[in-house]
């Protein structure tokens, strides 16, 4: 790739969604495909090859990428050879601009084709001009593409890209396009290929995940694929995001009940507890028939912790109706919440209604949602303690194990756990059982000695992992980020945040 004969190195930096982590993760496939490796991690703009992997959730998307792009002209410019590359969500949707803004900016490419990158690199360095190449619609389905997962024990599996609805806060269906569904026969190919592989725990991802099927002709797809999947022999955990309460029907909520490898977790987003909001939202459900899915749920799986995404100060929205999210909130009792004050996102119809809620009125009740949701899953936490639960040990999920001389990883309903080290050696992937002594707001602590430790496949294909990242290189690969996949930050909650 270059005179001296070593690989060109390459650094990913993703913002946003699962659906980016996981297209990311594609990216990585596809650049190692082409014979580039993976910078060190902390290189931080050090590589051959930087990629943006963008958001245009937020209002200040563009802000945060051009401050970042600015930041690398200059490391550019002494760097003979660098090159920068701009894709996802802002891509999709500023296309030229971002040259004209940046014009040290080498390729530009969007959400339909991102298996296009590597060409794109050698043509921009070839012709020695920018690249930018936005398709209008998807040239190939993403789990077609070459990946690089970064955990070896839990995977993301595509099943749909694209959205049908039209929520008037939301540009991601103008960006990501129509929904597209993949077959069954695919889906589940690529779940036993992974489980093959060692991994042991798979999330369905789609931007509206149990709208599976539609697409297809058949609207009782997802619950069929939930039940296909607890029949994969050596898949111990199945989780998906995120749902859209219209389309999730009591046959979803039977196929999550009755197959053992489904978790107890659900993350529905609410965005309002507000029907005369939601109607201004364009979500077609409104507070009762919200309530009426979290009671449906409740009865079929007891344990289940229900989770999910809040907009407060959306234009228009009135005392009354912030009061209605809070008796929502009270109502529902989720386990935790991602909650956002609303921003305004160019393109969107909400951008330019009527009643823009002053900023301070909407930080005053987003505190006040936040310090009400805080108290709730303090409240629910605490109804875990002297559980025993199954924990599967992850790897950078408890910031301060080292010092505390714990492990951390997520319960069955994805619970943050945190537990006294064995005295075995114990493998990220492993599961570790323990008794919950204490609750916080956001994790769970098990202070006394592990009930017991269940070696696994997934824990072997952790450490294979790790012994291959620790062969010589021409360039050193540096370790892989491994563990469960979590729920991100607020600022980029499940789905993009706003399903």
């Amino acid at each position: 790739m270059d005179d001296v004969g070593l690989a060109r190195s390459y650094e990913i930096r993703t913002y946003g969604c699962q659906m980016n982590v996981h297209d990311s993760e594609r990216l990585s496939g596809l650049l190692e495909e082409a014979g580039y490796v993976r910078a060190p991690g902390g290189s931080d703009g050090e590589a051959d090859v930087v990629v943006f992997n963008t958001c245009a959730v937020r209002e200040n998307a563009d802000n945060k990428l051009y401050g970042n792009l600015g930041r690398l002209a200059s490391v550019k410019a002494s760097r003979p050879g660098m090159q920068i590359a701009v894709g996802g969500c802002l891509a999709q949707k500023d296309r030229d601009t971002i040259v004209g803004k940046a014009p040290w900016v080498d390729v530009v490419f969007g959400t339909h084709n991102i298996g296009r990158l590597p060409v794109l690199l050698e043509r921009a360095r070839v012709q020695e001009e920018a690249q930018v190449e936005i398709a209008e619609s998807l040239e190939a389905f993403p789990s077609t593409l070459p990946t690089r997962r970064e955990s070896a024990y839990a995977a993301w599996v595509s099943i749909s890209v694209g959205c049908n609805n039209t929520c008037t806060f939301c540009i991601v269906p103008a960006l990501r396009g129509k929904e597209k569904d993949r077959r069954p026969g695919d889906i589940l190919a690529e779940v036993e290929a992974l489980v093959a592989e060692g991994v042991s725990e798979i999330t369905l991802l789609g931007q509206n995940v149990n709208a599976y099927g539609s697409d297809i002709g058949d609207r009782e797809a997802f619950g069929k694929l939930l039940r296909a999947c607890g029949a994969v022999e050596g898949l111990e955990r199945v989780r998906f995001t995120s749902p859209h309460p219209r389309d999730f029907t009591d046959d979803v909520i039977a196929a999550m009940a009755e197959t053992p490898n489904v978790m107890p977790q659900l993350h529905m987003p609410l965005q309002s507890g507000s029907d005369t909001v939601l109607k201004a939202m364009r979500r077609s459900y409104r507070q009762e028939r919200f309530l009426g899915i979290i009671e449906k749920v409740r009865a079929a799986i007891p344990h289940a912790a229900i989770s999910t995404d809040i907009i407060v100060g959306f234009p228009g929205e009135s005392e009354e109706d912030f009061e209605q999210t809070l008796h929502t909130v009270r109502e529902a009792r989720f386990a935790n919440a991602f909650t956002f004050q609303y921003s305004k996102r160019p393109g969107t119809p909400a951008a330019t209604m009527e009643g823009q809620i002053p900023k301070e009125v909407v930080q005053e009740r987003y505190m006040r949602l936040v310090a009400l949701q805080e108290e709730i899953s303090w409240e629910e936490n605490k109804k875990q303690v002297g559980r025993t639960l199954d924990v599967m040990v992850a790897e950078g999920e408890g910031r301060k194990d080292g010092a505390t001389r714990r492990l951390s990883g997520r319960a069955p309903d994805n619970r943050l756990v945190h537990f006294t080290q064995p005295g075995q050696e114990v493998r990220p992937g492993d599961v570790v059982t323990v008794e919950i002594t204490y609750a916080a707001p956001h994790h769970l602590l098990a202070e006394g000695a592990a009930l017991a430790v269940r070696r696994t496949r997934a824990g072997d294909a952790w450490e294979r992992r790790r012994a291959e990242a620790a062969k010589p290189a021409g360039v050193m690969l540096g370790l892989p980020a491994v563990g469960v996949p979590a729920p991100l930050p607020a600022a980029a909650a499940p789905g993009c945040g706003r399903d």
